[in-house]
């Protein structure tokens, strides 16, 4: 029978790029490691690799292996995981990425609650956006996130439905021409964006403005809209305050000035949550869905 640690060997071997390397990525002998992997070949009766050269390189059945070798793993993590979990009880720490389109006060409000009833479980906040937050779970880096989408190989539901306004500053050119503004007017004035998060950072904006001012944060977007910078989307619930001071004002575009936004609650792995994420995700949907009743809104 094939082993863990042989599947685990032959992985740092590709990994590694070499038997030396993996075995000190493993921390075991070279000897070890050679022979955990020429013990998988026998056992499967196969070749994983050929040699080229003075480099060991994979073979197509190798290039197969390698791949459910990396699912195997990633599914003993996960049980390992589960299992750690549920005989300590809740979890210590709990990772949680969220969009920022997010309303904050929502999390601030759910986290309290959840503080009441685990109080020595820390909770780890990765503010997001977009692509950041689908890396987020791909990576296991967060048990729980708030996205915009639920990406494939994940489990989620919708949990609250955002209304988003393209604005700029009372006194902005744009609210000054008399008319409602084209796309053109959008084009000759700066428009601010923010740049999505991780490691692959693909920003899309709105319009190919003549000048655009990419952040990385929307409070710092917001920031330079106030003063009169430029313009960009908000959700309506982050901007309240300034909508009803009239300092912020939507433009009155003839069609598109205002989008609507899903969020979805996801989990990184469903069937492996600890009772600390299903308690906290439980909170999250409670806390949003009674806010937005006495307000009125839409929940997901």
């Amino acid at each position: 029978m094939i082993t863990l640690d042989q599947w685990r060997a032959f992985v740092a071997v590709v990994d590694s790029g070499g038997y030396a390397r993996a075995a000190d990525a493993l921390n075991k002998t070279q000897s070890s490691v050679t022979y955990a992997v020429q013990k998988l070949e026998s056992l499967l009766g196969v070749k994983a690799f050929e040699i080229s050269g003075r480099k060991a390189r994979l073979t197509p059945v190798g290039d197969l292996l390698v791949r459910r070798a990396r699912a195997l793993l990633d599914d003993a993590a996960a049980i390992e995981r589960s299992a750690q979990r549920l005989s300590a009880g809740w979890e210590p720490e709990i990772g949680l990425a969220a969009e920022i389109v997010f309303p904050r006060w929502l999390l601030f409000r759910s986290f309290e609650r959840f503080a009441l009833e685990s109080a020595h479980t820390r909770i780890e906040l990765f503010e997001t956006v977009l692509g950041g937050t689908q890396e987020a779970l791909a990576r296991r880096q967060v048990d729980l996130a708030v996205a915009g989408t639920v990406p494939p190989g994940f489990v989620g539901d919708p949990l609250l439905r955002l209304r988003f306004l393209l604005v700029a500053r009372a006194d902005h050119p744009l609210h000054r021409l008399g008319r409602e503004p084209t796309l053109q007017d959008l084009r000759a004035q700066r428009q601010l964006v923010v740049r999505e998060s991780g490691a692959l950072r693909a920003t899309r904006p709105w319009v190919e403005a003549a000048q655009r001012w990419t952040v990385s944060h929307m409070a710092t977007s917001l920031d330079a809209v106030r003063a009169g910078y430029g313009y960009a989307w908000f959700p309506e619930e982050m901007i309240r305050a300034e909508l009803s001071a009239g300092s912020l004002k939507a433009l009155p575009l003839r069609e598109g000035g205002e989008r609507y936004g899903e969020l979805y609650l996801v989990y990184a792995d469903r069937d492996g949550a600890g009772p600390g994420v299903l308690r906290l995700a439980e909170i999250l949907r409670e806390t949003v869905k009674s806010e937005c009743v006495s307000r009125g809104e839409s929940s997901g």
